[in-house]
């Protein structure tokens, strides 16, 4: 079977926030029962792209009629990411970064979760994962023109000032503060699921029921596929971590999922014939070492694959996958890819995952787990 082209399926909005099961059932059952009913589902989808936040952004939609709501969509994406740009004056997170060491600073009720819940994934992950990254990721600034190799002695300095510990929020007048002068939020490794999850809520409250939402990397299949399969389910691609968007190295079905795909040469910096990853360990203020070459989260919501398709580069293959499996009851899985094009596939998804034979890739034995 020649290797192919799939539609890239992965990353967005329910926080993993502690929230009372029964406030949260009741808010979802009224969101549910005022949304309209969606129109018919056709198999030609409208759609749009636009490339925004340094990626392509694509958006169908299978239900007739939705020209507006595609629109719409596009404007909730531009707004939300002009606000949680680290690179936009005058954005929310800008203002929280100059206010370091001042002052707490109020944000909006749709930045103020995505907010949390980078802090609870900087705290569930044992700082694998930092929302505090920012002095270490504009220090290299990879991706930008004027991204460096920083001196060592730069990358101390800076490193020093990554501490999730000392982001204050306070829930009920819902601000942020940044205790040390210095210290700068970096939601990348966050934002795109969290305005998948944003744009997927947009579109059920606006009466789509079949969508794809592919945000450069993080994708979600919304509803049955128009296919009209017995399951429902769509056939989701796996990114080649290597080969440029939309080349897989196998699939598997899913429905009302998240996949998100990260991988070190997604965006890089060479210099002086070595290759530096934009994936940065917060521990060291340098790109991610190990033998990680792409990891894939699949997942309910877009906003938890994001943050754990960077999380586990920290911990590596063996770490990284006992992570994963340990999220397994929250209907998370992954599928990890090293250097040497070997695949490993969490629990729950070995008996889904299909890996194409001419891929280039083959599955890795169980003792490299152990």
């Amino acid at each position: 079977m020649k290797l192919k082209k799939w539609v890239r399926i992965g990353l967005i909005v329910a926080m993993i926030v502690p929230l009372t099961a029964c406030g949260t059932s009741t808010s979802r059952k009224n969101a549910a029962s005022s949304r309209p009913k969606p129109t018919k589902v056709v198999k030609t989808p409208i759609e749009d792209t636009q490339f925004m936040m340094g990626t392509v952004v694509t958006l169908r939609i299978y239900n007739k009629g939705k020209d507006n709501v595609l629109a719409g969509a596009f404007k909730l994406l531009k707004t939300e990411a002009k606000e949680i740009t680290v690179n936009q004056k005058g954005s929310e997170i800008d203002k929280i970064n100059a206010a370091a060491g001042k002052k707490p600073v109020a944000v909006s009720k749709d930045i103020y979760p995505m907010i949390k819940a980078a802090y609870y994934y900087s705290k569930n992950s044992d700082e694998s994962f930092d929302l505090a990254i920012g002095p270490i990721t504009s220090l290299w600034h990879i991706g930008f023109s004027d991204a460096k190799v920083p001196t060592q002695q730069e990358i101390d300095k800076n490193v020093k000032l990554v501490d999730y510990k000392k982001v204050k929020l306070n829930d009920k007048k819902r601000t942020v503060y940044l205790e040390e002068k210095g210290m700068q939020l970096d939601l990348g490794g966050i934002a795109k699921g969290h305005m998948t999850d944003q744009v997927k809520t947009y579109l059920l409250n606006h009466g789509v029921s079949t969508a794809i939402i592919d945000l450069g990397g993080n994708i979600y299949v919304l509803g049955d596929s128009p296919k009209g399969t017995k399951s429902g389910n769509w056939t989701v691609g796996i990114q080649d971590p290597k080969a440029s968007r939309g080349t897989a190295i196998g699939s598997l079905p899913a429905k009302n999922k998240s996949i998100v795909t990260s991988g070190i040469y997604e965006r890089y910096l060479k210099k002086n014939g070595k290759v530096y990853s934009h994936l940065m360990d917060p521990q060291t203020g340098a790109p991610y070492q190990n033998n990680l070459m792409g990891v894939s989260i699949i997942s309910k919501k877009s906003v938890d694959g994001d943050a754990l398709s960077t999380a586990t580069f920290d911990k590596g293959l063996k770490g990284g996958m006992k992570y994963i499996n340990g999220k397994a009851d929250q209907g998370i899985g992954a599928i990890f890819i090293t250097k040497d094009k070997k695949v490993y596939v969490s629990n729950n998804l070995k008996k889904q995952f299909t890996l194409f034979g001419d891929a280039g890739y083959k599955y890795g034995p169980a003792t490299d787990l152990k």
